[in-house]
């Protein structure tokens, strides 16, 4: 056997190692949720129908609703993880997008007037006897248009660039989340006093996971942005063809496999995450994550229906991730600029 061969039987050995190493996990949540008690209780045992006879019962009990309700739940995080995804990488796409082909200018002067509007407008209409929500939203009402017209005025000080503008994009995502959430949780708190129900409501969760997964998508799709070339869309504006048409049937289909990657991101955050879904939730809008916190019960863990919970949790974006990865794949074919 050559050396070329031996390093690649080495590597390929390393590799079926390193694949059995991660899959054991899933494996054993699997065969656990078949798993009777006394199969779990009464030692490890790895093989059905060897070492244990699997039945259904826990798949049973928990669509029965005997250990509480799992169809809501996860209609909740479809419905919500969905939502959030397509709002996110449609709106950070046409961020990413004006990052790439377009030159900002933003004057820190003016980034500052915004600031001390907006805490000076809202402590101001509190005043005048406001709540503060309203006095939040007035105040910024009226602060984002004074410093968008400032900003084009010849103000001292440094301009930021594009590059910043990622920058603070991206550092949205360096707070530790409790501090965001609690934030939140607060101002939903603030604006339902005023009639608007945000708390424990589909729209609040929605816009929540939104508004933080902006950062993600901005970044990974600006990447995906650069790397297209600029030359099919200045033979489309030579034509006279709008801008926007332009991003919606050139741009997106040649940026597709990104769009695809960057989906399967955003909705595995989405799907997956525990703090907000926990400070901003108590009954209706429930999530799959709080569900599969709370399923210890008096009787102590029961691991078989732990299991169960575990798989309803992670099938769909193992479904969805098989799906997409084909999508992906095509994509990067039937995208290529020959």
């Amino acid at each position: 056997m050559s050396r070329h061969q031996s390093s690649r039987t080495v590597t390929f050995a390393l590799c079926g190692i390193w694949f059995l190493i991660t899959i054991f996990p899933f494996y054993w949540t699997f065969i656990t949720s078949f798993k009777p008690p006394t199969a779990v209780n009464g030692g490890a045992t790895y093989l059905p129908f060897i070492d244990f006879e699997p039945t259904m019962k826990a798949y049973v009990d928990a669509w029965s609703g005997s250990r509480g309700d799992f169809f809501t739940p996860f209609l909740n995080s479809t419905l919500i993880g969905i939502s959030a995804t397509v709002l996110a990488v449609l709106l950070g796409s046409m961020a990413a997008y004006a990052l790439v082909r377009f030159e900002f200018r933003v004057r820190l002067l003016a980034g500052a007037a915004f600031a001390a509007m907006g805490i000076g407008g809202f402590l101001l209409f509190q005043y005048f006897g406001l709540s503060r929500a309203q006095a939040m939203g007035v105040s910024f009402l009226l602060a984002l248009p004074s410093s968008v017209l400032l900003n084009r005025l010849r103000l001292p000080g440094p301009v930021l660039g594009n590059n910043d503008v990622v920058f603070w994009f991206v550092s949205q995502r360096m707070f530790p989340p409790i501090v965001t959430a609690f934030a939140l949780y607060l101002r939903y708190a603030e604006i339902g006093k005023d009639g608007f129900r945000a708390l424990d409501t589909y729209r609040g969760m929605t816009l929540c996971y939104t508004s933080f997964s902006l950062p993600i998508v901005v970044w990974l799709m600006r990447d995906f942005f650069q790397a297209l070339p600029v030359e099919i869309e200045e033979a489309a504006l030579v034509d006279d063809v709008p801008r926007l048409r332009i991003f919606f049937e050139i741009v997106l289909p040649m940026a597709r496999p990104g769009l695809i990657a960057t989906s399967l991101i955003t909705l595995g955050f989405v799907w997956n995450e525990f703090l907000f879904a926990l400070l901003l939730t108590t009954s209706d809008w429930q999530t799959l994550p709080i569900i599969l916190s709370g399923q210890n019960s008096y009787r102590g863990d029961e691991w078989w229906a732990i299991s169960v919970a575990a798989m309803v949790s992670i099938t769909p974006m193992l479904v969805l991730a098989l799906f997409l990865a084909r999508l992906m794949r095509s994509g990067l074919s039937l995208g290529a600029i020959k």
